[in-house]
């Protein structure tokens, strides 16, 4: 796997941390998970321009959109008692098998 794609996946899991912490912040009511949500935004945004920069954007972006669905919905699932279900698994499965093609495809 190249630069380019390490870089789109941390940028991806740095999506799911900018997430969690802009829900954390409270509507930025807290001091630190406001802080946590700017400085993972900037570096996710970051990562995923020089991806683009190495990869077609459709690509890039549908996997880094992939990565922080599922990433913030396990999330939701494992600390926050959001409900887990089959048919959650199974489609949060089906966003995985899709980020998978686009690799594959490229």
């Amino acid at each position: 796997m190249g630069l380019a794609w390490v870089v789109l996946v941390v940028s991806g899991v740095l999506e799911t941390v900018w997430a969690t912490a802009l829900q954390a912040s409270e509507n930025f009511h807290r001091l630190w998970p406001s802080v946590l949500f700017v400085g993972a935004l900037v570096l996710s945004m970051a990562g995923l321009s020089y991806a683009v920069a190495h990869l077609p954007l459709g690509t890039a972006y549908g996997v880094w959109v992939g990565i922080g669905a599922v990433g913030t919905a396990l999330y939701g699932m494992a600390v926050l008692g959001d409900p887990v279900t089959a048919a959650r698994l199974l489609c949060l499965l089906l966003i995985v098998a899709g980020v998978v093609g686009l690799k594959l495809l490229h």
